[in-house]
């Protein structure tokens, strides 16, 4: 039943798993927090749910859990190493109880898990059987435009602008390694590792601007790299 009308509604049901998780997880974020165990449970729900249901539809190898082909065109990953390590340039801030930095990892480990399977996965290859270049860029500009929502959750004007420059940048990265390696498994794992470590970051210059700067530009130069590197 869930697999026929997914399949016939396929557009409405990937908008409204979108707009789900921005309104549930703007209210765990509201009204919790992300150091909360309650966010935590809220996010391993939806990201069960999630599983649960591209598993369904037998999906898994579609919406690229599935292990990425010719790595070492990829340079092995390893540059998304420095995206992911972004958040300890200034330093380990360790201020927050033991539970709560667990409950910020694992709440952030689900967001990554979320944010790519629903970006990356379900509106990009929804998207792509049209057109691959409007998919790319939809994907893109909606994920880092998804960040917004942080200025009703309390977040200041300029990072929010300096956010939302950065992760369209790493949206557009993660899309390219995306469909050149028929893999999201890199990409979920950097996504989770550099939300998880941001319980540790401290703020000053560097993380505020210097990083931000960065993870606008760094991705768009390894994706240009695997552009040229890899064809399909």
């Amino acid at each position: 039943m869930i697999k026929k009308l997914f399949e016939k509604h396929e557009t409405p049901m990937c908008i409204l798993i979108i707009i789900l998780y921005v309104a549930v997880n703007s209210f765990c974020m509201q009204n919790f927090g992300i150091e909360d165990y309650r966010s935590t449970i809220i996010n391993t729900i939806f990201s069960v749910v999630l599983i649960i249901l591209i598993l369904s539809l037998k999906r898994a190898s579609y919406y690229g859990l599935t292990r990425p082909e010719n790595t070492k065109s990829f340079l092995y990953f390893l540059p998304l190493i420095l995206i992911v390590s972004v958040n300890l340039w200034s330093g380990i801030n360790i201020n927050k109880a033991p539970k709560e930095i667990l409950f910020h990892i694992l709440t952030m480990l689900n967001i990554g898990f979320i944010e790519e399977i629903i970006f990356r996965g379900f509106l990009f290859k929804m998207m792509e059987k049209d057109n691959t270049k409007a998919a790319i860029a939809v994907s893109s500009i909606t994920f880092g435009a998804g960040h917004i929502v942080n200025l009703f959750n309390g977040a200041e004007l300029l990072p929010t602008l300096l956010q939302i420059c950065y992760a369209m940048s790493v949206g557009y990265l993660f899309v390219v390694i995306f469909i050149k390696s028929k893999s999201i498994v890199p990409c979920i794992i950097a996504h989770s590792l550099n939300n998880s470590l941001s319980v540790f970051n401290e703020e000053n210059m560097l993380s505020a601007y210097i990083a931000p700067i960065f993870l606008t530009v760094f991705p768009l130069i390894y994706a240009v790299y695997i552009n040229k590197k890899i064809k399909n």
